[in-house]
């Protein structure tokens, strides 16, 4: 009976090694059961890139800082930080009462100038007839012209005078010059704001889609960027959303930080930036050229310390063929040397690590 066991174990072992080299021979040294998929190397359009960090920031011109041309009360203020407000909103108001008295009185002196010019137009009529008969000397005549002509500059001056107080008048209303945000308020109401020696700031509004991008480029890269390069970036709040932008120009000079020389490139914004604020770091993708290239799945490419390789068709079989890699788009590798077109690569199952050089047919 011992014997009967012995015999009957040996033949159930022996049966399970010869299932268990049946299924090595059939995945190719993979130790997982499943069809070989197979891709063939493929022309794509590959895009070189150059990656650099960068920050936002506004563009010269694109922050205003909206100030007071007139001294007094600040009776109305409109806005606060964050308020969206478009072009001639207004800011804030400043009390008016006394412009609007020295309105009233430069008008009132331009009715009684207006009166003088009439009287004297009548006693230059009247000097004029009695001149006319050689009732009057010809000076009095003379003298009744130039009384009028004085008459007439003195109404143009007061007239002058109402336009600006009219104008002083228009200073008690801020508007603001552009649309945008309200970055910054410096004054409140009921504040006393004095405009005799510098125009005080009420609000700073950044105009609607003044951000920039400013990416540091090293200098070993910068040769390969040009105005008008395709870029796409990420931020640090919003990492999921990509942002695209296009190069418009770049610094002449560089800058040295920490012994390294960088350039600075300006990024011109394309997409929507309602998310996007001043001084947010930037992860930024320069695509500096595109170029046809042989790719493979990246699935398909093995790496073995610093070596890559693929598992190729040959014979039924498979072989493992060292390949030179290069750029990576998406889910795509480009190969640069060791396999041609004709090629077909394995994508999966993969062999172990530290297979044979050929694996078994099928």
């Amino acid at each position: 009976m011992k014997t009967g066991a012995v015999i009957a174990g040996v033949v159930l072992a022996l049966g399970l090694a010869g299932g268990a080299w049946y299924a090595f021979s059939r995945t190719g040294s993979t130790g997982d059961a499943g069809e070989r998929v197979f891709a063939a190397p493929e022309r794509r359009t590959m895009a070189a890139s150059v990656l650099a960090t960068g920050i936002l920031r506004v563009r010269v011109g694109g922050e205003v800082r909206v100030g007071a041309q007139l001294s007094g009360i600040v009776e109305k203020l409109n806005v606060e930080v964050g308020s969206k407000i478009r072009k001639g909103d207004v800011i804030a108001v400043i009390d008016s009462s006394g412009l609007k008295a020295r309105l009233a009185q430069a008008q009132a002196q331009i009715a009684v100038d207006e009166q003088d010019v009439r009287r004297a137009g009548v006693e230059l009529s009247r000097a004029q007839r009695l001149g006319e008969r050689k009732l009057v000397a010809e000076s009095q005549v003379e003298d009744a012209q130039i009384a009028l002509d004085q008459a007439r500059a003195k109404l143009v001056k007061a007239r002058r005078d109402m336009q600006v107080v009219q104008t002083d008048l228009s200073y008690a209303v801020i508007r603001s010059p552009i649309t945008g945000t309200v970055a910054a308020v410096a004054t409140q109401e009921g504040e006393t704001v004095a405009a005799s020696f510098n125009t005080p700031t009420f609000a700073t509004v950044i105009e609607d889609g003044a951000l920039e991008l400013v990416a540091m480029v090293d200098e070993t890269d910068i040769g390969n960027v040009a105005i008008g390069n395709p870029v796409v970036f990420t931020v640090e709040s919003y990492p999921s959303e990509e942002f695209t932008g296009r190069v418009s120009r770049i610094a002449p000079r560089g800058s040295i930080l920490s012994g390294v020389v960088n350039f600075e490139v300006m990024i011109r914004i394309e997409s929507p930036a309602e998310l996007l604020k001043p001084d947010m770091t930037a992860n930024v993708s320069i695509r500096t050229a595109e170029r046809e290239a042989l790719v493979v799945p990246s699935a398909a490419v093995r790496r073995e310390g610093a070596d890559r390789y693929v598992w190729v068709e040959k014979d039924g079989g498979l072989a493992r063929r060292a390949v030179t890699v290069g750029t990576r788009d998406a889910s795509f590798t480009e190969i640069r040397q060791g396999i041609g077109p004709a090629d077909k690569v394995l994508v999966s199952p993969q062999p172990q690590a530290g297979a044979a050089g050929q694996a078994g047919n099928p």
